[in-house]
């Protein structure tokens, strides 16, 4: 199998740090350590936003606790829907795409660093 050519030095460069955005509090490397890549400040935001939900999520968990059953399937689901789009991220950053996560793309969108 031979490696994928990047035509964009952008891409070429900060694919690996683009991934590493995606990884809870290591959204903050891309964003601090990349200023000047469009590429790595795109995923790093999506993966700000990520990490954002997931503590929110996090503190909600504790109410969602308090209901047997279907608190915790919600709980379920949610954590799994993160963890995929998390997932999903990497795999793009990686292949070196700009791919906008649903939900989530439109307020990383809004975020001016």
């Amino acid at each position: 199998m031979q490696p994928q050519k990047f035509h964009d030095p952008d891409i070429r460069y900060n694919r690996i740090i683009a991934a590493v955005g995606y990884l809870f509090i290591l959204c903050l490397l891309p964003l601090t350590m990349r200023k000047d890549s469009k590429f790595a400040q795109f995923h790093g935001k999506q993966g700000l936003v990520l990490t954002i939900a997931s503590v929110l999520l996090w503190f909600a968990s504790f109410i969602l606790g308090l209901i047997p059953i279907l608190g915790w399937l919600v709980m379920l689901i949610l954590w799994i829907t993160l963890l995929i789009l998390a997932i999903l991220g990497i795999m793009n950053a990686l292949a070196g795409k700009y791919w906008e996560m649903p939900f989530f793309g439109k307020y990383a969108r809004e975020i001016k660093l």
